[in-house]
């Protein structure tokens, strides 16, 4: 793709700062957990400077929902895919609420009345408009078959044919160009109406009333309406209007105060929380499904006492919870995809930056991660009669959660590059299950194929350390008898079980295997950043390229 062009703001050439410009985009991306007054208020805390009481945020806050004529739906949550809540109308006009809070200069809309009735449609664009008056804001808005009260709200028109321009210039005057070009807008009939049927090539069979040829398909009159303009007045004008910004140099636009660092991070740690006890697919619905098979788990190796048969017991044990509990996280993806939208979404209009995120995303999810690994970690330990002691106790319960917040650092990196529920899930129970190969249970260490599966893939997998954890944990210490078959009245000790059968990498101790985890993790989350940090970049690039091209 060439760029050609430039972007001017009041005759300069500058970059669109927090404050100048927001974006209404489309699709209604919102938190489905919150209420509409929640939605709002949070948003008010990332956008308005700290400098504002919290008061008078609230206020500002309310005054705006009422604008919207949302007062009615204040304590109505969004919902979702999970639970119903308010329309497709009123979402739209709670996303241009979020966004018209700051009051910013530029304000783009992405079909703003899609999904508005007629009354609707009129009430919110006219309050745009006065705003828009009021507070010297510019508004620039593609909508698709606007009513005849909302297009009369609007001072210029583009119209756009499968990328060309048929005309700019003043609302008032595209009737006349219409007209003078051969194709006059009946009586009684919408001018917008008109202008789209007259220029909509999807259905060519079609043929249009021309003044001047009795009929004439829609790509014809797209070639005589598009080179009509360009050697009209109209063009000359819009022309000569171009090069008199050009050489105007305005004031440059002043980037508005916004909240700080901390105060973002703490606002979007709360909302995050919330949304997080709030879904029930999110955390809920696993611990239950972990509690169910803690007890399953529990009650099939019941008291596995200290027999020989007991190693083969204790080492299942580990690798199933290992495995198959660190599996189940996937079971958040759709969350995280959710997630990765709503940031993309106000990311957009700079309401806050990626570190803001990846951190306040990770406060919040381990208070929930630490909960689904005690208890039901609580459950399997006792139930199955591993080694008693605190500290044997607190290393397991540690090393799983650090488990599950590794693969859910995973499957944050798989949702930013694959946003696809069914892909991403069937991605990620992939990765994951030829981690399990590598283990070191499936197949001992020492028997691997070394080229690619042993390495680099063992050193890789993170099953790797925290089995080599657990059973470090479990055995050192313990005795068992030996094989009776094999030698009479003779033990073994369990650093013999490490050694000779398990093949345990013994030159350090499990607290090590679990440093090596949360360094994972930690890489895990650096990863996701660095991902997340370049996709935006990518994105408002490509966000300005296109701008450059509708100029």
């Amino acid at each position: 793709m060439n760029q050609t062009g430039v972007i001017l703001i009041n005759g300069r050439q500058e970059k669109l700062a927090f404050g100048t410009s927001a974006y209404v985009t489309q699709d209604n991306v919102l938190m489905s957990t919150l209420s509409v007054r929640e939605a709002v208020y949070y948003s008010a805390h990332l956008q308005l400077p700290d400098t504002m009481l919290a008061s008078e945020k609230r206020a500002h806050a309310e005054r705006v929902i009422r604008e919207m004529g949302l007062s009615d739906n204040m304590d109505t949550r969004i919902g979702g895919r999970i639970t119903k809540g308010i329309s497709g109308g009123q979402r739209k006009r709670m996303s241009i609420c979020i966004e018209m809070l700051t009051r910013p200069r530029l304000l783009f809309l992405d079909e703003p009345t899609s999904g508005l009735d007629s009354a609707a449609s009129y009430h919110v664009m006219s309050h745009i408009t006065r705003v828009a008056a009021r507070e010297g804001m510019t508004v620039i808005a593609a909508v698709h078959q606007p009513s005849g009260d909302v297009f009369d709200l609007f001072h210029g028109l583009l119209l756009l044919a499968y990328g060309r321009m048929v005309f700019f210039g003043i609302v008032s005057n595209a009737t006349e160009f219409f007209t003078q070009s051969g194709f006059p807008c009946p009586r009684l009939r919408n001018p917008s109406d008109h202008f789209l049927r007259t220029i909509n090539k999807d259905f060519d069979e079609g043929t249009m009333e021309s003044s001047k040829a009795n009929r004439k398909t829609a790509a014809e009159a797209t070639n005589i309406l598009t080179n009509a303009y360009h050697s009209s007045t109209y063009s000359e004008k819009t022309a000569n209007e171009i090069v008199e910004m050009k050489g105007m140099g305005g004031t440059p636009f002043r980037r508005k105060e916004q909240a700080s660092f901390l105060t973002k991070l703490l606002v979007l740690t709360r909302r995050s929380f919330l949304n997080m006890h709030r879904d029930i697919g999110y955390y809920w619905m696993r611990l239950g499904i972990y509690l169910g098979i803690g007890i399953c788990l529990g009650t099939i190796f019941y008291q596995v006492g200290y027999s020989y048969s007991s190693i083969q017991s204790r080492c299942e044990v580990i690798m199933y919870t290992t495995a198959l509990v660190t599996f189940m996280a996937i079971g958040g993806f759709p969350s995280f995809v959710e997630d990765i939208k709503l940031f993309r979404r106000e990311r957009l209009s700079g309401h806050y930056g990626v570190m803001e995120f990846v951190i306040s995303n990770t406060l919040s999810a381990t208070p929930y991660l630490a909960v689904i690994a005690v208890i039901p970690g609580a459950m399997m330990y006792y139930l199955t009669g591993l080694t008693r002691g605190a500290e044997h106790f607190a290393y397991f319960v540690a090393t799983l959660c650090m488990c599950t917040l590794l693969v859910e650092s995973m499957m944050m990196i798989i949702a930013v590059i694959v946003p696809d529920f069914l892909m991403g899930i069937i991605i990620g129970a992939g990765i994951q299950g030829m981690m399990m190969l590598n283990g070191g249970f499936f197949r001992l260490p020492n028997e691997l194929p070394k080229p690619v599966w042993k390495y680099p893939c063992y050193y890789i997998s993170f099953h790797k350390y925290a089995v080599q954890g657990f059973y470090k944990n479990e055995f050192i210490g313990l005795s068992f008898p030996s094989d009776q078959l094999i030698e009479a009245n003779a033990t073994i000790s369990g650093l013999q079980v490490l050694n000779e059968r398990l093949q345990v990498e013994m030159g350090y101790s499990k607290w090590v295997n679990l440093a090596i985890l949360f360094g994972m993790m930690v890489t895990y989350r650096m990863i996701f950043f660095v991902i997340v940090k370049i996709a935006e970049e990518l994105r408002l690039k490509l966000r300005g390229i296109r701008f450059r091209r509708l100029k």
